[in-house]
């Protein structure tokens, strides 16, 4: 394998003139490969940003809980102290905290406005709690609050941690699934771009065959020419879409769209991959199509 792309990357100039160093072929070719690697790079970084994103927010919730109290006025601030000694007494917890009128009003600012009035709303107490080691029995935590705090109900998050899992994992195989319809569309416009040019260039070939070619020396131009045009114009494509993610707005623009699209780290060498990954599927896919062509032209 290595000795062939070494092959393409010297070249035979003779064997190169049975292939038209123009045309609307070698455009095919170069835009189709510019065009999928440029779409390859832009489902990676999707891909990888989507996983980013639910597994950070699947850490966050993973060693914290919620307990919310509702309960009529002259028993609200009753049983939220009950509820803070218990989580105070209970094994498992870091820290337990009430949470301001303030910060519920922050939290319910997306959806009512700023301008809610909670004095006047019956809007339950929030308590945050932040576990320790294996966290507590929750079984057992959640008895306690019944017997002695009836208007608490304790939320673990759980039930947002499985659909974060279950939505990070499928987006991933998406992602995967949409890079290998790329690639296979770029083999697929390759080889047919491969056979218009050896069908161009049946009256050529038959004369070089007449003079003794092989069909390897025949394949062998084809091959060449067309994995450069597939490796350069992948390369073009996978640095403009590298370009174009660095200058998305960063996380920490205000309002920015897309945020947090993008490479993180060692991430920013997995672009680097899909120009050899386009030049091999042109490599196989030329060679293919010029052998089944060839053999039918025998």
């Amino acid at each position: 394998m290595i000795g062939r792309f070494g092959a393409i990357l010297t070249g035979d100039r003779q064997a190169d003139r049975v292939v038209p160093p123009t045309g609307y072929t070698a455009n095919l070719t170069a835009f189709t490969a510019a065009a999928m690697a440029f779409l390859s790079v832009f489902a990676l970084a999707l891909s990888l940003a989507t996983d980013r994103l639910a597994t950070r927010w699947s850490e966050e919730l993973a060693q914290t809980a919620t307990v919310r109290i509702s309960a009529p006025d002259g028993q609200l601030s009753r049983q939220a102290e009950a509820v803070m000694r218990i989580l105070d007494t209970t094994p498992g917890i870091r820290s337990a905290r009430m949470m301001t009128n303030e910060e519920q009003l922050k939290l319910l600012e997306p959806w009512f406005g700023p301008d809610l009035p909670l004095d006047t709303l019956p809007i339950p107490r929030l308590i945050e709690v932040v576990e320790s080691g294996d966290g507590p029995d929750m079984a057992g935590l959640r008895l306690r609050l019944a017997a002695e705090a009836p208007g608490a109900v304790l939320d673990d998050h759980s039930r947002w941690r499985k659909p974060l899992i279950s939505a990070a994992s499928r987006l991933r195989a998406l992602g995967v699934f949409s890079i290998l319809l790329i690639l296979g569309s770029t083999a697929a416009m390759i080889t047919l771009a491969a056979q218009s040019a050896l069908a161009a260039n049946a009256q050529v070939i038959t004369v070089v065959r007449l003079i003794g070619a092989r069909d390897a020396y025949i394949v062998r131009a084809f091959v060449r020419r067309f994995t450069l045009r597939a490796l350069f114009g992948a390369l073009f494509g996978t640095v403009l879409a590298m370009l174009s993610i660095y200058f998305l707005p960063s996380a920490a623009d205000e309002g920015a769209f897309l945020t947090g699209l993008g490479f993180q780290g060692w991430h920013w060498v997995l672009p680097v991959v899909v120009p050899v990954i386009a030049a091999v599927l042109a490599f196989w896919a030329t060679r293919i199509a010029a052998f089944r062509v060839l053999r039918r032209m025998a």
